[in-house]
């Protein structure tokens, strides 16, 4: 255990409710390591546990933290490895917290996202080590035992002492080594007094090299050195495929901070202006944000008007005008105007660092979730046991060959019964469908998502970026004389702003030239003279259009107006995904229920969903909105596939059953979505829900196929028919079925 967690046991570090954790600390204090207050007065800890691996190790933290007196909540997040737990500090204490984890041989460290991800890089190459020195192993004791049965009947007793040897001295290392993944968790397990998948796994090993040692001490026919080795190599192919899977889902709000601006400039009382970390900006201070600039800080505007990208936070693609007096938010982008602004939140406490916070919380939630081959497990692992032991004892009492009969009985009944089947049942398909998705420009991040998918009953879209195109497009063209169109063009080429851009984008069929002496009012427009006639183009109150002149807050617009009087609209609006009609059929036809819920405007969103013919539609909604609608939906047990792209729906996305984002979307989303798309189209989520509910029926048929192996089998090797040789092929046999059986999702692709 690191230096820090041992100082945790000495002392619980609180800090008072209105603060977080400091920024800066001494050196030899973590700051990750905290415990500090929320605003209920509980007390609040986040812990890497290394070594957890599985479901099983889950619910032995969770159900012993949980059972302390004055815990309210403890969750760990399975892909993360991170442990959350909220504590009344007046019941139990950070110590006692730390020592229960240690007694559960789940030593935990301080959260450290860089030392995390070390750690767990360091954990995928020592498994991906072990079973390569499985595998190797096995494909050479294999051709020995080979060599031993086609020459059983002509073999002399010392050469096949030999190749016994031989197979020993390259088994027995070789499961001292590449064993060590099942042994660690079986002792762990054993220690709190439970069973899990890796106790039986790693006794039928450890006896199967045990009675092979002895056998060939004794000289005889048969050793079992290849389905030791056999065994722990098909398990940790199964094993190393479930952990890349889920490495794929590392928590989002690790870099989710790196979108704020590192710096702010701050405004001396003087008027001189000084450059200061984000950090030690202080409410209160005024500071200056030039074109271009990312908005460092939470404010209102005091100085300026101009426009700013909000699509990280609302969702909306297109500009949004700020006035005086006007809130800005860290991370939005300021692309007209310099703006002067007076601080209204410090750094920890501005709307991204809310941002990051439900982020984390909507993290943790998830980890509660089990999934099925774990669920049977439960049960599995201990009637092994129980029938590997009742095998023995009844072979010894009743049988004619004593102990030594018996426990090759026993041995095969273990070898036969473990649930490498049950282990490879999923991971197999996830696999297959995993590839079938992937050719189809669909990615999947999370280890447990097909099956999540497969369940979702409700769909939830955003409608920037996620049902439009995320980008605005001239929708009046066709009312539109070309002199005009060309000339707005040619103006709107000297600008970099987003309507410009769709404006000369609209214009590839007439001819536009970029004028000379083209001049931009920031957060009002273009303007140039052409033979005494003062051209403009920009918003309507610069143009002098009346404000009583035809309106549509669900679009937006330029004016181009002259010296003449003249006055042209151009209207722009983000268009609907080619084929988001076809989409939310498909999503009609096949869930309860089809929503949209978005950052956007009202009208904006109201228009966008009478289209698609959707009658659930919010709007405006923020990401605590968000989250608020989907806990509301889970009230209703309800299972909802999200589906978003902004940040704005990061943590919207996190607290969702399942969610899927565009590859066009912020890092944030992709790094948070289990399922990322490729492509402008919403087919690919169609496609994966048609995929995952197949891959579900594959899953079911796997389990299926391994109850009625285990049916067959166990009877057969607890009567004595079976050694544990042919138990150790048997076994393999059951793995091959069911990974066929996986392969059938893709013989189903080429019919379709």
């Amino acid at each position: 255990m690191s230096k820090c967690c041992s100082d945790l046991k000495n002392q619980d570090i609180e800090v008072p409710a209105e603060m977080a954790p400091p920024k800066e600390v001494p050196a030899s204090i973590d700051p990750t390591a905290y415990v500090y207050k929320n605003d209920a007065g509980l007390s609040q800890l986040n812990l890497i546990v290394d070594t957890i691996h599985c479901p099983s190790c889950i619910r032995l933290i969770e159900g012993n933290l949980n059972k302390m007196d004055g815990v309210e909540t403890a969750r760990v997040n399975l892909s993360t490895k991170r442990l959350y737990v909220l504590w009344d500090a007046t019941k139990t204490s950070a110590t006692a917290i730390v020592r229960k984890l240690d007694d559960l041989d789940f030593p935990p460290t301080p959260y450290n996202p860089d030392l995390m991800s070390s750690a767990s890089e360091q954990e995928d190459k020592a498994l991906l080590k072990a079973m390569g020195v499985a595998g190797f192993a096995a494909a050479n004791v294999m051709l020995l035992s080979v060599a031993v049965w086609s020459g059983v009947n002509d073999m002399g007793p010392a050469t096949r002492d030999l190749l016994h040897w031989v197979s020993g001295l390259i088994a027995l290392p070789t499961v001292a080594y590449s064993g060590q993944p099942f042994f660690r968790s079986a002792i762990a397990a054993l220690k709190t007094r439970s069973l899990n998948m890796d106790v039986p796994i790693s006794l039928a090993v450890l006896l199967a090299v045990g009675m092979s040692v002895a056998e060939t001490l004794q000289s005889a026919k048969h050793a079992y050195f290849d389905a030791s080795v056999m065994l722990l190599f098909f398990l940790l192919i199964g094993r190393y495929l479930d952990r890349r899977m889920r490495s794929k889902a590392q928590s989002a709000a690790q870099n989710l901070l790196s979108l704020r601006a590192i710096a702010a400039t701050i405004i001396r009382e003087d008027g001189t202006h000084a450059s200061l970390p984000v950090e030690a900006v202080e409410p209160g201070m005024k500071v200056a944000i030039a074109v271009g600039e990312k908005i460092p800080v939470d404010g209102t505007v005091i100085n300026g008007e101009t426009e700013i990208d909000s699509s990280l936070i609302t969702g909306e693609s297109l500009p949004q005008k700020v006035l005086v007096g006007n809130a800005v938010f860290a991370g939005t982008l300021n692309i007209s105007t310099p703006i002067e602004v007076e601080v209204t939140a410090q750094d920890d406490q501005t709307l991204l660092s809310e941002i990051v916070k439900l982020m984390e919380t909507a993290e943790q939630g998830r980890a509660k979730y089990v999934r099925l081959a774990d669920r049977a497990a439960q049960i599995y692992a201990p009637v092994v046991h129980i029938l590997s032991a009742l095998t023995f004892v009844a072979w010894w009492a009743l049988g004619d060959g004593g102990w030594h009969l018996a426990l090759m009985n026993a041995i095969a009944v273990l070898i036969i019964t473990c649930p490498c089947a049950l282990g490879l049942a999923v991971p197999t398909v996830q696999v297959v469908a995993s590839g079938l998705l992937l050719r189809r420009g669909i990615l999947v991040k999370a280890a447990d998502g097909l099956e999540r998918l497969a369940d979702a009953d409700v769909v939830v879209f955003d409608k920037t970026g996620t049902l439009t195109k995320g980008q605005p497009v001239l929708t009046n063209k066709d009312t539109l004389s070309a002199d005009d169109l060309s000339l707005a063009a040619s103006l709107a080429l000297s600008s970099k702003h987003p309507l410009s851009k769709a404006l000369v984008t609209a214009a590839i069929d007439v001819p536009v030239v970029k004028l000379d002496k083209v001049h931009e009012e920031p957060g009002q427009g273009l303007e140039c003279y052409l033979n005494d006639n003062r051209v403009r183009i920009g918003n309507r109150n610069w143009c002098g259009v009346d404000e009583d002149r035809i309106g549509d807050d669900a679009v937006s617009e330029l004016w181009l107006s002259d010296s003449s009087g003249k006055k042209v609209r151009f209207t722009f609006e983000d268009q609907l995904k080619d084929d988001a009609s076809s989409a939310i059929w498909y999503a009609k036809e096949h869930l309860q229920s089809v929503e949209i819920l978005s950052g956007d405007r009202e009208k904006a969103v109201k228009k966008a969903a009478k289209l698609l013919s959707i009658e659930n539609w919010t709007a405006g909604a923020n990401p605590k909105d968000k989250i608020a609608h989907l806990d509301n939906l889970s009230n209703q047990k309800h299972k909802v596939l999200m589906v978003g792209d902004g940040l704005n729906d990061a943590p919207a996305l996190a607290s969702a059953f399942v969610s899927a984002s565009p590859a066009t979307a912020s890092d944030i989303s992709q790094t948070t979505a289990d399922f990322i798309f490729q492509g402008n189209k919403l087919k690919p989520i169609m496609e994966a829900i048609t995929i995952a509910r197949k891959a579900r029926e594959l899953i079911f048929q796997n389990f299926g196929l391994a109850i009625v192996y285990n049916v067959i089998a166990v009877p057969l090797a607890m009567s004595g028919y079976v050694t544990p040789l042919i138990a150790s092929v048997a076994m393999s046999a059951s793995s091959i079925v069911v990974t066929l059986n996986a392969l059938r999702l893709r013989l189903s692709e080429k019919r379709a």
